[in-house]
């Protein structure tokens, strides 16, 4: 199987090199990444000024690997586009240096990069590891991925389709289910505010505010100590409120 890699965390990301040498065990590999940490950028794209591309040799790594000067999402755009030789049969990203659950995933590169995936018309995996104090646990992250890989058959689907992983770090059983759920509530960064001599404020990212974890949720599931797979869509159309709001256009009095 022809693999796309990419990540948010850099070219020289543990994370990303522990899921590169576990998919070229029995895969064909190919490896794009941004040449420095590009985390938090959602699903940017560059513009305005040209991309730069160098080859990299990884250690202990023998598919052949690119740094971009550009986004997790332009990573998987170049790697379609102008470096791999044949078509990409399936799309992974990561594995990220910390969970991206619940509404972090409107953040995440790792996660974009995979939807980019999907918009190439490629069945994409987003690969995540919890980050805590006593580090990551990125084995057991690329051993669920490659659970997940075993599990897609990929030539049989109707569709695209992007799944969303997430593994915690005490999660020392592979043999563990995943849990495969909805993507949990908004976890609220706080920030703390300072004032300088100019007048000006600034505020920087302290932590995450606690939040409730709902049931049936990939927070609730980790925090259970499960991996969870969460299927995501790119399109964010409310198809339920569709025909009311067509309703409330078509009509002279305003809509309650």
């Amino acid at each position: 199987m022809k693999i796309l890699l990419a990540n948010d965390d850099g070219i020289m990301a543990e994370g990303i090199h522990t899921l590169a040498k576990a998919l070229e065990k029995e895969h064909d590999v190919i490896i794009v990444a941004p040449e420095t940490q590009r985390s938090a950028q959602s699903h940017a794209i560059t513009l305005h000024k040209p991309i730069v591309i160098k080859e990299v040799e990884l250690e202990g790594i023998k598919s052949p690997a690119y740094s971009i000067s550009g986004t997790p999402a332009d990573c998987v755009r170049v790697g379609m586009e102008e470096l791999a030789d044949d078509k990409i049969d399936i799309v992974f990203s990561g594995i990220n240096m910390g969970l991206n659950s619940g509404m972090d995933i409107l953040y995440s590169g790792t996660v974009s990069a995979a939807i980019e995936g999907n918009l190439y018309g490629v069945p994409s995996v987003a690969v995540s590891a919890e980050w805590t104090k006593n580090g990551l646990n990125y084995e057991i992250a690329a051993k669920y991925a490659l659970q997940v890989l075993d599990k897609m058959n990929t030539e049989k689907m109707t569709m695209p389709i992007v799944l969303n992983l997430n593994t915690p770090y005490d999660l020392n059983d592979e043999t563990k289910p995943i849990k495969v759920c909805k993507i949990g509530g908004p976890i609220y960064d706080y920030y703390l505010a300072e004032k300088n001599g100019s007048g000006e404020r600034t505020l920087k990212v302290m932590g995450r505010r606690d939040a409730e974890l709902k049931e049936n949720t990939d927070r609730y599931y980790l925090s259970e100590g499960y991996a969870t797979l969460t299927p995501l869509s790119y399109d964010f159309t409310n198809f339920h409120l569709m025909e009311k709001v067509r309703q409330c256009m078509e009509e002279e009095a305003k809509c309650e």
